[in-house]
């Protein structure tokens, strides 16, 4: 609770911030609310195709006749639900082996970071479009694997590094003189301290996982199924939206609301490190 409290201080003495986490709350709940309220028949009308804004059609129309603005809003929950489960993966994983490299030392550590520093050496974008077209799934859960396959390396070796600078401190040393074991050792000692840093890093690991997902879907590499962003930027292009000037609205919509999404979660990031960070407060 205090941690909010301090939270709540920090993000009313920092404007952008606030902002940041409003818009990231109002993205939550239509992701959650939206798909209960919202419903596209997916009938092709040309009658309706490629409408302008009216008050029936805040963001005017799609190729088939279709509601721009609930095309946004149902192609919300796809986008944070893979966003959210890829950031999840990478620090699940990158926090696992970065304790388990720095905390235990010796050969585990050498060997765990010579695979780190493998992952770490590839190229993340060029292995999750090959591994994507190979793949060709359409389960959330299943690309957020995929977009999380070399993530987690750059947090795993940095909490090594925690964990190795850590692993000597007098707490530590206390918690094994009194014989408690390994799970207490790291989830109530060790952890706490990494927190902060894991925290932040959760929140680039969506924008990144974010703007990969709709470069899968924008290259035509995952399978198109239902409704999200980058589907419909892929659609938009193929459909000739970029040569009408009422079909405008169809293909920057969806990018628009990831632009809005991404400067929310960078600005909020920015709240979470001065609240982790006391020096930054008094700045």
């Amino acid at each position: 609770m205090r941690l909010l409290r301090d939270l709540w201080r920090i993000c009313r003495a920092d404007k952008p911030a606030f902002a940041g986490g409003v818009v990231i709350i109002i993205y939550l709940l239509v992701a959650i609310i939206g798909p209960l309220v919202v419903n596209i028949p997916y009938q092709k009308n040309s009658n309706l195709a490629y409408l302008g804004p009216s008050l029936k059609y805040p963001l005017g129309t799609d190729f088939l006749g279709n509601s721009v603005l609930s095309e946004v809003i149902l192609g919300t929950r796809p986008i944070m639900e893979v966003g959210i489960s890829a950031a999840v993966m990478v620090v699940f994983v990158g926090v696992t082996v970065g304790l388990v490299a720095g905390y235990l030392g010796g050969a585990v550590d050498q060997v765990v970071m010579r695979i780190t520093d493998v992952f770490l050496t590839i190229p993340g974008l060029p292995l999750v479009i090959v591994i994507a077209s190979i793949v060709r799934t359409t389960s959330p859960l299943a690309l957020a694997a995929i977009l999380s396959v070399t993530g987690w390396a750059g947090l795993a070796r940095a909490v090594r590094s925690q964990a190795l600078s850590l692993r000597t401190s007098d707490f530590i040393e206390a918690a094994k003189v009194q014989g408690l074991p390994l799970r207490n050792i790291v989830g109530r000692q060790l952890l706490p301290n990494i927190g902060p840093y894991v925290a932040i890093h959760f929140l680039l690991a969506v924008t990144d996982a974010i703007y990969a997902e709709v470069g899968l879907y924008l290259l035509g590499v995952a399978p198109i199924s239902g409704t999200n962003w980058g589907i419909m930027i892929n659609l938009g292009i193929s459909q000739g939206a970029l040569y009408t000037s009422q079909s405008a609205l169809y293909l920057f919509s969806p990018m628009l609301a990831i632009v809005f999404l991404q400067v929310a979660l960078v600005y909020f990031s920015r709240a979470m490190d001065r609240l982790f960070n006391p020096r930054l407060r008094t700045q």
